[in-house]
């Protein structure tokens, strides 16, 4: 079998099919009749599903959370599971983030990398093995889901009535193959002892607000400070402020209150290092000037446990295991309004060996005489599949084929829907030299790159599913 002949047929219906799927916008909303997780990532199912039925595959919704499109018969089943929700665009794209546009050899579009390009690339890869008439050794589910990004509420609905795959793999990360995944955290700490006495002071933070998700670096943060005296005096300090830590800011006066603004860089949580938090950066500011008791007392605790905690240090939850390294913190949203306080949304990720129950536990014990509780703590346990596993080993014998590659498999600090699996493992799309544009403005993918791992899913789908003569 060529795979990267058989692939080149397609090239066209998979360009055409992907530009179709990135043309919905699959960002979570609120949920309404039938669409739980919003319309978008419903239509963006839909989409998925209908491409399987119009073949004459068997295909399910479950619960308009998730869905499959079945290959194949046998007793065995092996997964291939992605996911069409996206994270939301944020700012400063050069084209609309769902309209995608096909320029250079690369598509430019929400989601085109994380997760709509290589899921799309993995139903071909399944499509042209039963199109060109191959026979599976076993049943092959696409399963699609809708709440990757946020809940993963597809997973838990799906998997409550549906079939646990024997093995399988997620097509949502990185090559050679992803065999261990950190445990996911994401919880609040609130600011509950709120003083309700005059405020003292001539400075009071009326309200902050940053990032939208657990799982990414906020790029902009805003402050509104209401100013009674030295108006001049603390445009001057935040105009030096931005001078010397070199980020980009203005404001903007209405009356007396004055607004702040700051823009950061965004970055997928897993690797909060590769960012910059606009929110802490701002917070750095709030610390140095003199706010009243409430607005002090939250921007004091930032100081202590949330500004420059990447690594769990603050929260005394540091942790280094050799496959799978350290601890990451993401504080990816932070708000504060003068009536209900502040709350800190942390996203920490953590690798086998670490007591997250413990850990989270002496934290909130720790932080009760600041004023702040810990609230809405959600914990994926990591995950782990021996690197010398004989799925491991053939996805991987696949990749090397098809680019000379000899790197061996590795762990991540990002989560995919291989940990819903026992024998699951993430296998791809993107390649050691790939531009990792996830979660960030103007995210694209090469079509070379694209072909490639198609080919390569082609591969390893017919050594591991398909019927030898």
């Amino acid at each position: 079998m060529d795979a990267k002949q058989l692939v080149s047929q397609y090239k066209d219906d998979l360009i055409k099919d992907l530009m179709g799927l990135l043309s919905i916008d699959s960002v979570k909303s609120d949920a309404v009749k039938d669409a739980p997780v919003g319309e978008g990532p419903k239509q963006a199912l839909e989409y998925m599903i209908n491409l399987g039925a119009q073949e004459g595959l068997p295909t399910k919704v479950v619960d308009n959370l998730a869905g499959h499109i079945e290959f194949g018969q046998g007793e065995k089943l092996f997964g291939v599971l992605g996911h069409v929700d996206v994270v939301p665009p944020g700012k400063g794209w050069t084209s609309e983030p769902f309209e995608p546009v096909l320029a250079n050899n690369e598509i430019t579009a929400r989601g085109v990398q994380d997760d709509k390009g290589p899921t799309m690339a993995a139903y071909y890869a399944l499509k042209i093995l039963h199109n060109e008439g191959y026979k599976f050794n076993q049943r092959v589910r696409l399963i699609v889901g809708t709440d990757e990004e946020s809940d993963w509420q597809c997973t838990e609905a799906y998997f409550k009535s549906e079939e646990m795959p024997d093995a399988g793999f997620s097509p949502d990360a990185a090559f050679p193959v992803i065999h261990g995944e950190k445990g996911i955290t994401s919880f609040n700490i609130v600011q509950t002892n709120l003083d309700d006495e005059y405020v003292d002071s001539d400075i009071e933070l009326k309200a902050f607000i940053s990032g939208e998700r657990y799982n990414m670096v906020p790029e902009s943060a805003e402050a509104k400070l209401k100013v009674l005296t030295q108006m001049s005096s603390i445009i001057q300090a935040y105009e030096g402020f931005i001078r010397k830590t070199g980020n980009t800011g203005k404001y903007e006066i209405d009356g007396g209150f004055l607004k702040l603004e700051l823009s950061g860089k965004s970055a997928h949580g897993s690797t909060p290092e590769e960012g910059v938090n606009a929110g802490t950066e701002l917070l750095k500011f709030l610390v140095e000037i003199e706010l009243d008791t409430n607005g002090r007392q939250f921007v004091n605790f930032a100081e202590k446990y949330i500004i420059g905690n990447l690594s769990g240090e603050q929260f005394d939850m540091a942790h280094h295991h050799e496959e799978m390294g350290n601890v990451s913190v993401n504080t990816g949203m932070i708000n504060y309004t003068e009536v209900d306080g502040g709350i800190f949304g942390v996203n920490l990720r953590y690798p086998a060996g670490l007591d997250f129950d413990q850990g989270i536990e002496n934290l909130e014990e720790t932080i009760k005489e600041t004023g702040f509780t810990i609230e809405d703590i959600s914990d994926q346990k990591p995950h782990y599949v021996d690197k010398n596993d004989p799925l491991v080993l053939k996805l991987l014998e696949s990749y090397q084929k098809h680019t000379g590659d000899d790197s061996e498999a590795f762990t991540i600090g990002g989560g995919t829907y291989a940990r819903t699996l026992e024998r699951g493992v993430a296998f791809g799309a993107m390649f050691s030299d790939t531009i990792d544009t996830m979660h960030q403005k103007d995210e694209r993918m090469n079509i070379d790159e694209l072909l490639l791992a198609t080919a390569i899913y082609l591969e390893a789908l017919y050594n591991t599913c398909v019927a030898k003569p």
